[in-house]
């Protein structure tokens, strides 16, 4: 019974997994999108994450933490470089995934897990927030623009 236990075995021993994911983790942060199957794309997302939470701040120890676990310099350079200061300001939900359908080939559920700040089809939709929601009342510009028109057609 596996009563309580929350990680996703995926098939594999366990040095295999940690592989697997630390590859993925990589491609991910190399390519900013990914196409995978499902049960695949929500390991990763629990994998990769905190790796993104940990980048934020640029300490050595943040990153022997996330090189420990991604095994590849050059994923670690762009992480702490590009994709840190791209989800600076987020707090959380770095990664989005998108159910594609069935594999042709074994008709497994596939999905596309990419970095949310990169994808620029879904943030062109959104508008900026206001800065404010304090409406404005009884300004003096435009009263005085009414006032100003009435005194010109007085003079015609």
């Amino acid at each position: 019974m596996r009563h309580g236990k929350k990680v996703n075995h995926l098939g594999r021993q366990t040095a295999h997994r940690k592989a697997m994911l630390a590859n993925m983790a990589c491609s991910l942060i190399e390519h900013k999108r990914i196409n995978t199957t499902v049960a695949k794309a929500k390991a990763l997302k629990q994998f990769v994450e905190p790796m993104i939470t940990k980048s934020k701040t640029d300490t050595t120890h943040n990153r022997r933490i996330v090189m420990a676990n991604l095994r590849q310099k050059e994923a670690v350079v762009e992480l702490f470089r590009d994709v840190a200061s791209k989800v600076a300001d987020r707090p959380g939900g770095y990664t989005r995934i998108i159910k594609l359908g069935n594999r042709l080939g074994d008709n497994a559920d596939m999905a596309m897990i990419e970095l949310v700040d990169y994808n620029e089809i879904y943030n062109a939709g959104k508008k900026e927030k206001k800065t404010t929601r304090r409406s404005r009342r009884g300004g003096s510009k435009p009263a005085a623009a009414p006032v100003e028109t009435q005194a010109s057609n007085e003079e015609e």
